[in-house]
Order: structure tokens, then sequence, then C-alpha cells
């Protein structure tokens, strides 16, 4: 066995670990989700390798993600009437708004690049910080924000109820009508609807060894024996768990202004902790990083080369990374609803 062969092997087996973990958490956090709301059901099928095929199939309550869709679109969920979830995330695109940060109530700006919905599901943890514990959770915080919606939930049930489409279409599901838990019920389900399957790299993983072209494939060697597998993997190829950004090296001094989860933990050691964004679609979500200050995806790999893996990517190898990603993207699962 060369060096080259015994690296390559420690670092598939360390990604391995890493997703077993990973899906176990996801796991669990599934089984405390079913104690508030139906879940979705997801079919999903299982190859050897620390990378998971997205489901092509799911089982989902329609008419509380229709509810969900709906509330997703309307501008009552914010203080002013003029903001929607969807302002910020567009998800018949990249799941995401395309800007650096978004825009919110009267106009101000955030301070983190808006994360794409596409997937969320499959994250173990919500927000770039990772400080939410599930979709249902994560919805508190922008509704509450003021520089986002700036409203409370109250607020937005007087709005609702005022609304006949709304009080007519909540008792028709629950007899509690409209209310905190049946929003985040209708709302999550939507979320759960909002999958990619099918991306060429999917179809690879299941067998078809023409999905991927030849530079793409190098990619994927290259993606393997680098190490970038050791952080993204799993079903979502990453969302599973948290990474310190500068793992290696130095980051770039634009990427210093936040840090990450210690911002909201106030915990030392968690500086710079960073839920590992998943790389489903990542060639539709630039801006790219937390604060949204790398626009192409080109930097970006080589970003991550230098600072997380400790290496200088050649020209040839950035260019295999990127043919590999843009395989990573699928299309939004429309017979959902």
């Amino acid at each position: 066995m060369t060096l080259k062969d015994f690296v390559f092997l420690c670092i598939s087996f360390v990604a391995c670990i890493v997703f077993i973990i990973g899906y176990h958490l996801h796991k669990n956090k599934t089984i405390q989700h079913e104690e508030v709301f139906s879940p979705t059901q997801y079919t999903f099928q299982t190859v050897e390798g620390p990378i998971q095929p997205l489901p092509k199939e799911l089982v989902v309550d329609k008419k509380w993600a229709r509810l969900g869709e709906a509330l997703f679109h309307s501008t009552l969920l914010s203080k002013e009437n003029d903001i929607s979830c969807a302002s910020c995330h567009f998800v018949n695109e990249g799941g995401d708004d395309g800007l650096a940060i978004s825009i919110g109530h009267q106009n101000q700006s955030g301070t983190r690049n808006s994360p794409t919905v596409l997937n969320a599901v499959f994250n173990f943890r919500q927000f770039w910080d990772g400080r939410a514990a599930s979709l249902a959770e994560q919805m508190d915080g922008p509704i509450h924000n003021p520089v986002e919606m700036a409203t409370s939930w109250q607020e937005v049930i007087e709005k609702l109820n005022k609304d006949s489409y709304y009080r007519s279409a909540f008792y028709k599901l629950s007899p509690e009508g409209i209310n905190q838990k049946n929003m985040k019920r209708a709302l999550v389900t939507y979320l759960e609807s909002l999958i990619t399957p099918d991306a060429a790299f999917d179809r690879y993983l299941l067998g078809d060894q023409t999905a991927l072209n030849e530079q793409q494939k190098r990619g994927w060697e290259k993606f393997q024996s680098f190490g970038c597998i050791t952080c993204h993997q799993g079903v979502n190829i990453g969302g599973n768990f948290y990474q310190k950004l500068g793992r290696v090296d130095l980051v770039p001094e634009k990427l210093l202004n936040d840090k990450g989860l210690q911002e909201f933990t106030k915990q030392e050691n968690h500086a710079f902790l960073f839920k590992v964004p998943s790389l489903r679609n990542v060639a539709k979500t630039a801006p790219y990083f937390h604060n949204g200050t790398v626009k192409e995806l080109q930097e970006a790999i080589r970003i991550m080369g230098r600072s997380q893996l400790g290496m200088e990517l050649a020209d040839q190898d950035v260019a295999d990374i990127e043919a590999l990603l843009h395989s990573f993207s699928g299309e939004l699962m429309s017979q959902a609803l």
C-alpha cells in the first residue's frame, strides 16, 4: 500500500465515522420532531460510502403543506405586511435570495447571508451557527428579529384571524384554528417538501456511471483524497455537525467579522464554529460564506483548501472540484404538493 492509498483510506474511515455520528444525531432529532408534528416520510436509498443520495419519494401531508406554502409567501407574517419568507428564500432557484446580506424590516440589512431552505430538513440544526435545533424552533428567529419580520406570533395570529382564507383553512385542518403551533406545523410541513433529488451526482451514486463527465469524476476523486469528504458528507453533503472556520490556516480578513456560534453562546471555545454548510445546489447559492463576501465558487474552493485542509490547490484541481459541485444540483420535487 502506497502512502497516498493509506492517507485516502484514513480520510475515508474518518468520513464514515462522522457520517454515522451525524446520521444518529439527525435520527434522534427526527424522533423528537415526531412528538410535535406528523413528520413527512422519506424513502431513502442507501449506498456504500459517506455521501448518500436524496430520497426520490416522500409522503407529505399535502393539506398542511399547501397551507404552509401560502404562509411562506404571505406578507402578513411581517410587521408592516411587506416581507414574506419567500422574500429571502426563492424556492424555485437556489432557496436563498442571491444577496450577500438579506434586506428586512424598513430596508434594514441583516448580519448573515440567507441560507437555502432547500433540503434544510436534513440539516442537524438550523441557522449558520446551528442555534436552532429544528425547523420549528428556527421560525422564532425571523419572526421576532427587529431586522427581519419585526413582529410576534400573537400579532400574526390576530392578522390571520381577520383573513377569511386563513381562518377557514386553519379550522378545516384543526379545531384549534390559528395558533402558533398550527402555523409552525403548516410551515414545517411545507419546508419538509422542499427537497431536490435526482442530481447528477445522486444518479452516479446509484450506479449510473454516465451521470458524471470525466472532469466531474476527477473532481470526485480529489474531493475524497484531499479531505473535503471529512466535513461534507451525509445525505445533505454537509449540514450534520460543527466545524471551525480556519481549522488549519487563517481565512481572509473579510470572513472574520463574525465569530459564529460564540455570538450566541458567548463561550470562548465556540469562536468561529459554524454548522458545516450543505453543498446541495451550491452552484446556485452564490455569494458564499456566512456574510456573502465571496462571489465566485472557485474562490470559495481555494479558501476552503487553504483554511480547512492546509492546501494551495492548483488551478486544475479547483476547476475539477467546481465541476463536481455543479453535479450536486437537483430539481425541486414539484409533485410533492
